[in-house]
């Protein structure tokens, strides 16, 4: 399912997920938010830049204990506990948030 975004078509499964993750970039993000009702800020995308560092290194998307726990090691353990990710993304950090950093769908997401 192809969205238009800034002169831009950019394909997308029948779940919202980019097809090519190399099609994002934070205006992008802002846009998939906006569309689902979220207004995105500074420490959505804090998450959204961990998440497609992880995955630019390691080629898969966190599920969401590992994300907890990395998050944590990076950001601090206020920012690393499922109630604080939770708040900012309350779809699911895991795959809510994957959909807005243009990853795949994580694998333990049904």
């Amino acid at each position: 399912m192809p969205i238009e975004f800034e002169g831009r078509t950019i394909e997308t499964d029948e779940r919202g997920y980019l097809r090519r993750w190399q099609d994002w970039d934070e205006p992008l993000a802002h846009e998939l938010a906006r569309r689902e009702g979220l207004s995105l800020t500074e420490a959505h995308l804090e998450v959204l830049r961990f998440l497609r560092e992880y995955y630019a290194e390691f080629k898969l998307a966190p599920p969401v204990r590992l994300l907890v726990k990395e998050i944590a090691a990076r950001l601090g353990n206020d920012k690393g506990n499922s109630r604080y990710l939770y708040r900012l993304f309350p779809d699911g950090p895991a795959k809510q948030a994957c959909r807005y950093a243009g990853l795949p769908r994580p694998l333990s997401c049904i």
